[in-house]
């Protein structure tokens, strides 16, 4: 896959291909300072960058296809994954997966959404846009891990539910409204982590959780900023200022209490640097399970119904 270079990262990409390009004469001509000065510019110049992006400019560093899915996080991240196929009921949706693994030998249950590298594979994923048997799925994982007393990691990276008539004729609408039910009085712990996008109710089908976690070059929102623009100005035109009216980052959403805490990417995104991403991750999860050992069922149920009561607000 050639190299995806964004718009805002060109000034970045150019310096340094001035640098590789200096460094062929190094020794003949003594560059070795220069080269150092325009290391360090590149450093202030990438810092400066991804410390003051837009709203828009992160939507597009959470839709980077060189962005680790799902799979990488838990090949990455855990052992002894067991994954699990289909909904019992219809077929096996490819865009959601899901099993048995361990963390540092904490056994959880980790579901995802997962999307393709490249053509093909995006067609077998269908792009990570799940149908009803994968919210059913994923369901089904999250009974058997109730029934094994073993904590539920989602990863939430979709541009949404798909659209497609044969979804909807195969209930796509009760099927994620039956997750949001059964996840609200799940009876093991819960935590949710938006890997890349969180689109509508096809993020939504595995997001309530006790604990929700978002990248930090991530988005969640009911609605894309592209839908957004084509209904209020029936054009894709007015996309940016649509994501600056949204309030879908990490940070809004963290202020707007929605979300409970925010989980640093390497310096220019987790699509610069995989391993590090996933040990980032990994090592929250971690703090993140400990909250819950000492917790009965009843309780977390009763506080994951007020922590989603309390979101929004309303003026009459």
């Amino acid at each position: 896959m050639a190299e995806v270079i964004l718009d805002f990262e060109r000034p970045i990409r150019d310096l340094e291909n001035k640098i590789e390009e200096m460094r062929k004469y190094e020794d003949n001509l003594g560059l070795k300072k220069e080269i150092e000065n325009l290391e360090k510019k590149v450093n202030q110049l990438k810092e400066n960058i991804y410390e003051n992006l837009t709203r828009w400019q992160r939507v597009q560093l959470a839709r980077h296809p060189e962005r680790p899915y799902t799979l990488d996080y838990v090949y990455m991240m855990t052992e002894d994954f067991i994954e699990f196929h289909g909904d019992r009921n219809y077929a096996d949706d490819k865009a959601i997966v899901g099993g048995f693994a361990k963390i540092d030998g904490q056994k959880v249950m980790i579901i995802g959404h997962q999307k393709g590298r490249d053509t093909k594979s995006n067609i077998y994923r269908n792009f990570g846009m799940p149908n009803p048997e994968g919210y059913r799925k994923a369901l089904r994982l999250m009974k058997l891990a109730a029934k094994f007393d073993v904590p539920v990691i989602t990863l939430i990276d979709t541009p949404g539910a798909f659209p497609g008539i044969e979804a909807e004729e195969r209930g796509q609408a009760e099927a994620i409204a039956r997750n949001l039910l059964e996840m609200s009085r799940l009876k093991v712990p819960i935590i949710v982590v938006i890997i890349g996008e969180g689109a509508s109710g096809g993020a939504l089908g595995i997001g309530v959780g006790d604990r929700i976690l978002m990248l930090e070059n991530t988005w969640y929102s009911v609605i894309s900023p592209e839908s957004c623009s084509s209904i209020l100005w029936r054009t894709w035109e007015y996309k940016e200022q649509a994501a600056e009216a949204l309030k879908l980052t990490a940070k809004d959403l963290l202020e707007q209490g929605i979300i409970d805490r925010i989980v640093p990417e390497p310096l220019g995104g987790a699509h610069k640097n995989h391993q590090k991403m996933a040990d980032i991750l990994k090592n929250t999860l971690l703090e993140e399970l400990v909250l819950f050992r000492k917790i009965k069922p009843e309780k977390l149920i009763e506080q994951r119904i007020n922590k989603f009561g309390k979101m929004g607000f309303y003026k009459e």
